[in-house]
Order: C-alpha cells, then structure tokens, then sequence
C-alpha cells in the first residue's frame, strides 16, 4: 500500500463537504430564484447559516487551519453551487475579516471580528473597500488618502471605494487607503471604521447583471476620522514597513513578490465559486439532455449534445484540480512561481462562462427561460472573469512570474 500521494480526500474534509452541500441543496437553492428577484440581501438565510454554524469566525477559522487548504474552496464550491448570489452574502464578511485576521493584532482580531459576524439571533456583515472608480486592477493608482493626526491620535480617511461587497450595510467596514502616495501600493494600510462613523456614507446600491442577492455598493469617505488602534496592525509596524518599502524603491523588483502572493493566496477560494457555479449548470444540463426527448430518443444520444456535456465535464474537472493544488500552495507557504494561484482562477472563472453558456444552449428555448435556473448561472459566472483580477490580469501574472519580467 502506498501512503504517499492521494486525492482522495479526509473523512474530515467528506464531512464538512457534505455538511455545506446539505445547507445548499435544502436552504440555498430552494431560496435562490426569490432573491435573485428581490435583489435584496438574504437576512434569514444568513441567520440559518449562523444558527447551524456555518456562518462565523469559528467556521471560518476551522476552514483555515486545514493543513491541506482544501476545506475552504471545497465549503465554497458547495455553496455557490447552491447560488452564487446568497453564497457571496454567505462569505463576503470573510474578506474583511480575512484582512483582519492577515494584518490585525491579537488585540485587533479580538475586537473586530465579533464585531463583524454579529450572532445567530442578530447577525451582522462586514465589507472589505479596496477597489476604486480609477483603481481596480491597478491597485497603485489608489487616489484613497489616509492622514495621521498626531494631536489626536486619528487618522483621517478620504476618498472613494467602489463594488464594496456589503459596503453601505456592513456593521465593519475595513478600508485600504495610501499613507505614502509615492511608494503606490507598498505606500497603502488597511483600516477599520468603526459602526456609525461620521463621514461614511454609502447612498446608492449598484443594480447588477448577476450576484444579485450579495448587496454591492460604492463608498464615500469625507473626512472619516478613526481612532489609531484602527490602524490594522499598528503605527509602529506600519512605519517599518514604509521605512523598508522606500529602500526597496531605490532597488527594481524588490517587494514586488509579496505583493503578487497577497493577492495570489485569495484566488483559489474565488476559483472554487466558479467551479460550483459550472457543476451546478453541468449537472442540470446533463439531467435535462438525459430526460428531453426528441425524434424518438433523449437528446443526450446526438453526438453534439454528449460531446458538450463530456467537455463540460472534463473542463470542470480540470479547473477544480487547478484550484485544489493552488488551495494546498497557499496554505503550505509554498511559492506561487508561475502564478499557480491566477492559473486556478483564470481557469475557473472561464470555465464558468463556458459552461453555463452551453448549459443554455442544451436547453435551448427553455435555457432563456427564468423557469430553469441556467440563465441565472449564466448571469453569475461572468464575474468571475472580472472581479479578483480580470481574465487579463491573470495572465499578466502568469507571463510575469514564467518570464521573470516586469511585462505591461
């Protein structure tokens, strides 16, 4: 017996797959069309998931100390299974609260993420604000500026975040913003803006072609003052790390490694949504074609019709591989030198599109159709070739880390 290399996976990991597949196929699904419509944020539903565990730092910390980094993208495919849209609302509060877990102090971590998560009789959202209307994928670009005010011991947030997911109704709100404008994104820090801060503001809900159950708004920060322990990490280990990023300026290329890897590490999770969202619309599609009879025989027997669903199946399968081997990098602080962790969401996130596209195709006028949930899917995935880095984006960071340089 060899107990070497395997697949298969952990009694543990079959456990919490199935645990979130149960939540999906009883709770998300059954709800999704509902929400998809109301394009309002599924309170009951995040409750449910509250009260049974599911939604939380203590699952969320359980998912993160898999040694293997399989338990956090295998949770995620099973939800987004469900619904792409409820999922995101499920999940969203992770981004922020990974932000604090990745910058905060202890003290940090023990004040906000409670905070952030609520309970199960009252659970809250939080955001994370890093994108803007001039910097989305380049981040350098961010026109966010942050001051300190030493007579008080605040900083002073100003400017603009856009495609906040929660943002305007998150009870945290954890905001990227430039301390040094010329260092760009070695010159940023991450903050976090207290419930009800004055100067806040987040007025309009953005209307969106898919994920409509997520809420997804813009942010405006006039004036914004917070406390200096708000300073995710702290001003100490903030003006080290500025002290070092100006002399890392005066040398080409250094520094640019940790950067790619902040953004690498989150991709894989995001590559497991899409996932779920093409299984979701491969499984219908295949059961659709197996059943829908035409000229005597059921569709799936037409060499065109197997051909899809066979490639659907093969393109899924490869895009999961991808991301599981990504997951397991990351956690393992293994180095992304060809951009393993772009390589699992570039693929996932076109695999999606794909996948659900053909999906409608096989169901043809009833794929147009809001009776089937394909056209729904079709919506969701075309985010995933845009946010979290466009489909461009991903191969810049893969040309970059196989070529070893600095392409544009």
């Amino acid at each position: 017996m060899n107990d070497g290399f395997s697949l298969e996976l952990s009694q543990d990991q079959r456990d919490v797959q199935e645990w979130a597949h149960g939540f999906a196929a009883d709770v998300i699904r059954p709800a999704a069309s509902e929400w998809d419509e109301r394009e309002e944020t599924p309170w009951p539903i995040i409750a449910e998931a509250a009260k049974i565990g599911l939604y939380g730092f203590e699952s969320l910390a359980q998912f993160w100390a898999d040694p293997s980094g399989l338990s956090l993208p295998l949770v995620n495919e099973e939800l987004f299974w469900g619904d792409a849209g409820i999922g995101l609302s499920i999940f969203g509060t992770s981004l922020a609260v990974a932000a604090i877990y990745g910058s905060g102090t202890p003290d940090q971590l023990v004040e906000w993420v409670p905070q952030c998560y609520g309970d199960a009789d009252d659970p809250k959202v939080a955001a994370f604000c890093s994108s803007e209307p001039e910097a989305g994928s380049d981040v350098a670009s961010m026109r966010t500026r942050a001051r300190y005010d030493e007579a008080t011991d605040e900083w002073v947030l100003n400017g603009q975040k856009a495609w906040g997911t929660n943002a305007g109704i998150a009870t945290v709100h954890v905001v990227t913003a430039s301390v040094d404008a010329e260092l760009g994104s070695r010159g940023q820090a991450a903050f976090v803006v207290p419930p009800g801060t004055p100067g806040l503001s987040s007025p309009t809900k953005i209307r969106k072609l898919g994920l409509r159950a997520s809420h997804t708004a813009d942010v405006f920060l006039d004036d914004v003052r917070v406390p200096g322990r708000c300073l995710l990490g702290g001003k100490e280990k903030l003006d080290a790390r500025l002290a070092r990023a100006r002399e890392a300026a005066t040398q080409p290329g250094q520094g640019q490694q940790a950067a790619m890897r902040t953004f690498e590490l989150t991709r894989p999770t995001v590559g497991a949504q899409a996932v779920g969202i093409a299984r979701a619309a491969y499984e219908y599609a295949l059961d659709y074609a197996k059943q829908r009879v035409q000229f005597g025989r059921p569709i799936i027997a037409n060499q065109a019709i197997g051909f899809a669903l066979a490639d659907m199946k093969t393109e899924i399968d490869c895009a999961r591989l991808l991301v599981w081997r990504a997951a397991w990098m990351g956690r393992n602080d293994k180095s992304f030198d060809a951009g393993e962790g772009s390589m699992s969401k570039l693929k996932a996130g076109e695999v999606a599109i794909r996948t659900t596209e053909k999906a409608v195709q096989i169901l043809g006028g009833a794929g147009f159709s809001r009776d089937h949930p394909v056209e729904r899917w079709y919506r969701d995935a075309k985010i995933y070739t845009i946010f979290e880095g466009t489909s461009e984006i991903q191969r810049l960071v893969i040309a970059r880390a196989i070529s070893g340089m600095r392409l544009g």
